[in-house]
This record gives C-alpha cells, sequence and structure tokens, in this order.
C-alpha cells in the first residue's frame, strides 16, 4: 500500500511540474544585445541543404566577436560547455519546458543549473566550433521534449521538425 501512494504521489509531482511549467511567462526577449531584423536570414530556420548537420535547426544572428549574448527567456540552465560542433554553448530550460540552445560563443558567462531571467548575461558571440573562420554569430535553436505533430511535414528530415521551435517569429516580435 505504501508504494502505491509513493507512486500517486510521484506521478501528481510530475503532473504539477508539467503543468507549471506551461504557467511560467515566456517574456522572449531578442539574445543578442543590439541585433535588430537584418541580422539574422528570415527563411534560414529548416534551411537545406547545410553542411554537416543537413538541415539548418535554427537561426544565425550575426553580430561582431564579443558581443553581449543574454538569456531569451526565464529558465535555468542545463549545461554551460564545449562540444565539437556547437563549440562554446549554453543550453536553457525555458518556459513551456523548451531548451533554448546557444552556440558558437566566445565565451561563456554562466554554469550549469544557474537561473536565468530574459536579458541575464549568458556569454559573448563568436564563431567556435564548426563556425571556425566564419563570420561572428550565435546559431540559436529551440527545441521541444513536447512534439508537435502538426509540423511534421515532407521536407528534408521532416520527422524532426516536429521537435523544434521556429524561433523567428519569437525573435521578429522582439521589433514590434
Amino acid at each position: 500500500m505504501a508504494k502505491l501512494f509513493s507512486k500517486k504521489k510521484f506521478f501528481l509531482g510530475v503532473i504539477i511540474l508539467l503543468l507549471l511549467g506551461f504557467l511560467f511567462p515566456e517574456n522572449f526577449k531578442m539574445p543578442v544585445d543590439g541585433a535588430n531584423m537584418g541580422d539574422y536570414n528570415q527563411k534560414s530556420f529548416w534551411f537545406y541543404p547545410w553542411g554537416k548537420s543537413t538541415t539548418h535547426k535554427g537561426i544565425d544572428v550575426f553580430a561582431k566577436t564579443g558581443t553581449r549574448l543574454n538569456s531569451s527567456t526565464n529558465g535555468m540552465v542545463l549545461y554551460a560547455g564545449e562540444i565539437q560542433v556547437g563549440g562554446k554553448v549554453v543550453v536553457v530550460l525555458g518556459p513551456k519546458w523548451r531548451l533554448h540552445y546557444y552556440a558558437h560563443l566566445d565565451e561563456i558567462d554562466t554554469h550549469a543549473l544557474s537561473i536565468v531571467g530574459s536579458s541575464t548575461q549568458i556569454g559573448r558571440v563568436g564563431s567556435s566550433g564548426n563556425a571556425a573562420g566564419k563570420p561572428p554569430h550565435l546559431h540559436y535553436s529551440i527545441m521541444t521534449p513536447l512534439p508537435h505533430f502538426w509540423k511534421m511535414d515532407d521536407d528534408h528530415q521532416g520527422w524532426r521538425k516536429m521537435f523544434y521551435v521556429d524561433p523567428t517569429p519569437l525573435l521578429n516580435n522582439c521589433f514590434e
């Protein structure tokens, strides 16, 4: 009986956590300090073909090396470190259980398990990882563990598209 009771508590806790993730306001802001709509290509999300990753699953916001990079939303830093393709990266878990992925940084100014608000500095724009030798920029992606089945289409790797959110409308709304 005690095991059944603890399972019920566990599942209730999971449901409450899921609901809380949807209740927190996103407060979305442009992550690259001083950037405008001319600093990114409106049509580069899910562009094919795109180098080694085949399909471009985010938006590149171009800026000078060292430009301040802020969290685009409230959340918790899950990872701050270096990986081969993305170079210096930060991953923030934000509202709606979305993972905000910031790649090719020059510097990382945060650490794992930090709580960040929209506008908290998390790093600086650069060209690390497979962006070495290319103009400095932020590669910004938003992933969701809760698939959006209605976004699945016949595009290249379309089934994967249901796990990504197009950041273009969110970025564009920053200027309205």
